[in-house]
């Protein structure tokens, strides 16, 4: 793909950044999305490019490599990568997931930090941007491999990391299970009880609606552009990726609101539930078995499997909710979504949507919710944990879902006024980019020259 832009200077700092970081595709093509709206303020904001700010968000503030050693239940050694980059702080200390998946490579890592900025900076919290995990995949191996791993992990990672500092959290294949063993070998190594990760279990400082988090925050932010559009959940039909927290817990609040889902997917293949997807079998499949998704169709027979997890958005929908993983949603599926008279796509994944999708989409009048904005509900619960943790302190699930609630609706209100103000109405994936960048530019500019 050619990363070119009209504004000089954005062309060059594009440029720049592909040369600085060969073969990064995933990285090139966050910025690029990110340039694009930047385009559009530089002639009433040109503090971006005088003081350097654009040139300045680009560059981590510090990227992390190392080597993760450990040893499997046949006794061999086995060897893995880590990595923990710290892209900005500028408005408070840095928050991001640690991913554990085998596509994990310096590309995805510094792709997801970077939109984790901007993300953050749109919760209206205290967060700086940052991303880690490795290379690892804990899919097949026992608890006692986990842990070896997850402790190796920790052994280096926690010199890089504090409660004041940098506070990691979950992501793809970091779950409760990983993160208590992350925290049990910080905990060990430092003499300290703190709230240095997030999505902890409820037994040791982990917060209710945390699991929930990322999933009821995409259909509080989805519900409010249906508002916008004189309409609401009732009676539509959902089509949802994924079938993790994010699918999961998607699913539950859209079918709570009145819609009908009736897709979930994993890596292998889809299902299709025509009369809905029940939730409970779900989460048994993949909550308490960890099996795959197609293990539906064994009790519910009515539904259909179908090999191949792209084929998930051949459903028709009112709308579509990819919540697996990035660049999921390619050009032909989105032909095909509007063919099918979709509405709206909204992304409870990071960068699931191609870019060539992406412009087909909005052009054909498609309302698009990018996922720096619409999945930032699991970090704003993972901030809220983090402040229960600091005070001791442990809120109810429904004080937890209401915070969350309001700051998904402050997300969408301050998205969709920044469109309007710089001339593009509707148009969130210019007004999340700049909504976020201003607040972080400004911080960055007061604190001189960092």
């Amino acid at each position: 793909m050619t990363y070119t832009l009209k504004n000089a200077d954005l062309n060059e700092l594009m440029q720049k950044t592909i040369e600085k970081n060969p073969s990064q595709n995933e990285f090139y093509q966050a910025v690029y999305e990110f340039m694009l709206s930047v385009e559009a303020i530089l002639d009433i904001h040109p503090e971006l490019i005088d003081k350097k700010v654009i040139e300045r968000i680009l560059e981590p503030e510090r990227q992390v490599m190392f080597r993760v050693a450990w040893v499997d239940d046949k006794g061999e050694i086995q060897v893995n990568r880590g990595y923990r980059i710290q892209f900005n702080s500028a408005i408070g200390p840095y928050k991001g997931g640690l991913r554990l998946h085998p596509s994990v490579n310096l590309g995805i890592i510094k792709f997801l930090g970077f939109e984790q900025i901007f993300k953050n900076s749109l919760t209206g919290l205290a967060m700086g941007g940052a991303k880690g995990g490795s290379d690892f995949d804990p899919k097949g191996k026992s608890d006692n491999e986990v842990m070896a791993f997850c402790q190796s992990f920790m052994r280096e990672l926690y010199r890089h990391i504090g409660p004041d500092c940098d506070v990691p959290a979950g992501d793809i294949g970091t779950g409760a299970r990983e993160i208590g063993y992350m925290y049990g070998q910080y905990k060990k190594i430092t003499n300290e009880c703190t709230g240095i990760l997030t999505g902890k279990k409820l037994s040791f400082g982990g917060s209710l609606a945390r699991t929930e988090a990322t999933g009821y925050g995409l259909c509080y932010f989805v519900n409010c552009m249906l508002k916008k559009m004189g309409t609401s959940f009732e009676g539509k039909t959902v089509a949802i990726s994924g079938s993790g927290n994010v699918a999961i817990y998607a699913a539950e609040k859209a079918t709570q609101l009145g819609a009908k889902v009736v897709t979930l997917s994993d890596s292998n293949g889809y299902i299709y539930d025509e009369k809905g997807i029940n939730l409970d079998l779900v989460k048994k499949i993949k909550e308490v078995e960890r099996k795959r998704i197609k293990e539906y169709v064994a009790v519910e027979t009515s539904a259909k499997y179908t090999e191949g997890c792209s084929g998930v958005w051949t459903i028709p929908c009112d709308i579509a909710l990819p919540c697996a993983t990035q660049n999921e949603l390619n050009i032909d599926s989105a032909k095909t979504l509007v063919a099918n008279g979709v509405k709206i796509v909204a992304e409870g994944a990071n960068m699931p949507t191609t870019p060539d999708a992406l412009d087909f989409l909005m052009n054909s009048g498609v309302k698009f919710a990018p996922g720096k904005a619409s999945n930032a509900g699991g970090v704003a619960t993972s901030c809220l944990e983090m402040a229960q943790n600091s005070q001791r302190l442990s809120w109810t699930f429904e004080e937890v879902d209401a915070k969350l609630k309001g700051i998904m609706e402050n997300i969408f209100m301050n998205v969709d006024s920044t469109a309007t103000q710089i001339g593009h109405e509707d148009n969130y994936v210019m007004g999340a980019n700049i909504a976020g960048l201003l607040k972080v530019s400004d911080a960055m500019i007061a604190q001189g020259c960092i």
